[in-house]
């Protein structure tokens, strides 16, 4: 028979003194049972399943549990969901996220989030330690979240310096696995990079799950679908000693290439004739030297341009997804698999006459004869293959050497596929560097911003906002970027499934002087 504590004990027992304002929080009492807690402990430490009564513990891929009915009183659970909801919200949206949370919880007065935070920060902070035999700090991390349609937590292991366990009560309506708003938890490689999604858990009304924060507990919400549904829930952090982390993984850089050898005829066959004039190329440049970014429109000739777009709908085409979830995922081609019309595009951006519009376009140096312009400091029309003006780089010395000049120009390229579910993190962009960024978007007729999908630029450790580059079909976007700025690509939304184009392409460039 299992042993359960007198309701009058306060220390961890089953309920608080009641609140004369109101109703009083009860824990699930089967948190009170010695069977529980010590079967419990037991399969902590060895990493297995347990399963009693409203207690569901399993350690793959890592170790999580479930606790259904956490608050024992039904209608305190109510009281706390209207409450919450009358809490103020603040959208929240970068390139991890996008829901709304509510102001910090744990100096807030009103009855029922005061009786849970002491529920959850006395009570079963209390019964955690006991079970987990670890010490918890008594710092208080808590506040609640609301998901709605499109809104969506991608993939990220929540380690930071103190946290130990997380912990989310969910406070949702009849929800199912169509809704969307899933944890998904996933497996790790050899490196501790997240691969996979091999576990979801459907959110459940005053259901709360916790999991233990380390190198590998890889999760995320996934996007709600439900139309008017609120996925609502309360979470926060336990705190105290971090597990070992072992050196975090870097992955091996792409290799850049110089330019390709070709002809200038390449650039009369692709460009459009307005950007190879050597007019409307200086002001051009003098734009991108004024704000270090342009947008081309119709960039490519429309011949050109309806044999690329036919191209890329061909079966033939080889999509290889492009990961760890934890910095990207999107779909990248195979360029021995793709039509001639697409390898010739990519070698057109790889090529040396390229290499000289760019540095045309935007005075930078990314060829011998724009940097012999800027030594000499004259125009030379005659002997510019591309027939653009005088260029300059606009770095100084210290900077040129800072970014490893002596070395050739060069670049790195990949034709990419983007549809609903894609994104890029700012992981993926913590290379500090001067780099140019091209983007030229195929395509994307159509698209709409609030699909998601395009670039945004921020400065480091910053939630400033510096520059949005939004898919234009046939649009060809350059952007100088320096040390103290990141991209990612936000994520793509379900929106996009429902629309005429489900998928759009870019090139996309990086060059380096």
């Amino acid at each position: 028979m299992s042993a359960k504590r007198r309701s009058s004990e306060t220390s961890t027992g089953a309920c608080i003194k009641k609140d004369k304002r109101g109703e009083s929080a009860m824990i699930n009492p089967d948190l009170e049972d010695t069977v529980i807690r010590n079967g419990m402990t037991g399969a902590w430490k060895k990493r297995s399943r347990y399963s009693h009564g409203s207690v569901q513990l399993d350690c793959e891929p890592f170790p999580h549990c479930k606790i259904s009915n956490f608050i024992h009183n039904e209608s305190f659970a109510e009281g706390l969901k209207n409450e919450l909801l009358q809490v103020n919200f603040n959208g929240k949206s970068n390139d991890l996220y996008k829901f709304q949370q509510s102001d910090d919880l744990k100096t807030r007065n009103d009855h029922h989030i005061s009786e849970m935070r002491s529920l959850i920060f006395v009570q079963f902070r209390s019964w955690l330690s006991e079970v987990l035999e670890v010490d918890f700090e008594p710092t208080i991390d808590l506040s609640c979240a609301k998901y709605e349609r499109t809104d969506v937590l991608l993939c990220h292991d929540d380690e930071l310096e103190g946290r130990r366990v997380a912990f989310i009560l969910y406070l949702v309506p009849t929800w199912d696995v169509c809704d969307g708003g899933m944890l998904d938890l996933y497996s790790t490689d050899g490196h501790y990079q997240p691969v996979s999604v091999v576990k979801s858990l459907l959110p459940c009304w005053n259901t709360l799950m916790f999991f233990e924060v380390s190198p590998v507990s890889f999760h995320q919400v996934s996007e709600v679908l439900a139309e008017g549904k609120c996925r609502l829930s309360i979470s926060g952090w336990f705190h105290g000693p971090s597990l070992q982390r072992p050196p975090r993984y870097t992955e091996p850089p792409v290799p850049c290439h110089t330019h390709i050898p070709r002809d200038q005829s390449v650039l009369f066959e692709w460009v459009n004739e307005v950007y190879l004039e050597p007019l409307y190329q200086a002001q051009v440049q003098q734009e991108f030297e004024s704000s270090s970014e342009i947008r081309l429109p119709n960039f490519l000739q429309e011949e050109k341009l309806k044999q690329v777009c036919d191209a890329l709908r061909l079966a033939e085409i080889q999509w290889e997804g492009r990961g760890p979830p934890n910095k990207r995922c999107y779909a990248s081609a195979e360029l021995q698999s793709v039509p001639a019309c697409l390898k010739e595009c990519w070698e057109l951006l790889s090529s040396e006459p390229f290499f000289l519009l760019l540095s045309n376009l935007t005075g930078l140096s990314l060829h011998y004869l724009a940097e012999r312009d800027s030594e000499d400091g004259e125009q030379d029309a005659e002997e510019n293959d591309t027939g653009g003006p005088d260029t300059s780089s606009t770095s100084s010395p210290a900077e040129k050497k800072d970014k490893g000049d002596g070395s050739p120009p060069s670049c790195v390229g990949e034709l990419r596929r983007w549809a609903h579910g894609d994104y890029t993190l700012l992981h993926d962009s913590t290379k500090r560097e001067f780099a140019l960024d091209l983007l030229l978007h195929l395509g994307c007729t159509g698209w709409k911003p609030e699909f998601g999908g395009f670039t945004s630029y921020v400065a480091h450790d910053e939630d400033e906002e510096l520059l949005t580059v939004y898919p234009e079909d046939n649009s060809l976007s350059l952007v100088y970027r320096d040390k103290e700025t990141l991209k990612f690509i936000k994520h793509i939304n379900h929106s996009s499934a429902q629309s005429e184009h489900t998928a759009y392409y870019d090139f996309s460039f990086t060059y380096y002087e």
